[in-house]
């Protein structure tokens, strides 16, 4: 199995190298973070859903069932940016409440069908939706 950090770099790569398109059927786009114990500044190439002005991501962790480390880095760090296209954006982190979340949630998985698969293999854990609000 190849390891996450270098399929991320690979994925980020091609993101920057591409004003924003990466191959394959998923929107995605590069969400800043910081550490929540390290304080290390970290960057994740996340599917995405746009919400108006804002978007959604999804702590799917590929079915896994604990919640991925960037979940847990923009609870504890809220206010980050994210790059979607050619555009740096400044955004405030927060987890969808349960009736919005299973809105975005089926959507999405409308939209890209392994979702459903995620959630299935991720059970019990109900895989987390946090809406990224535009700041001004």
């Amino acid at each position: 199995m190849a390891d996450s950090s270098d399929f991320n770099s690979r994925i980020i790569e091609e993101f920057r190298a591409n004003n924003g398109n990466v191959g394959g059927s998923m929107d995605v786009l590069l969400l800043h973070h910081t550490g929540a114990r390290s304080g290390a500044q970290r960057v994740s190439p996340l599917a995405y859903q746009s919400l108006g002005d804002g978007y959604a991501v999804f702590a799917s962790k590929a079915g896994a069932p604990t919640n991925p480390a960037w979940f847990h880095n923009l609870i504890a760090n809220p206010d980050t940016t994210v790059e979607v296209g050619t555009e740096t954006l400044k955004v405030r982190a927060r987890v969808a409440e349960p009736t919005e979340r299973d809105v975005i949630f089926a959507r999405q998985a409308e939209r890209v069908p392994q979702f459903a698969k995620y959630e299935e293999q991720a059970a019990p854990r109900k895989i987390p939706v946090v809406v990224l609000d535009p700041v001004k």
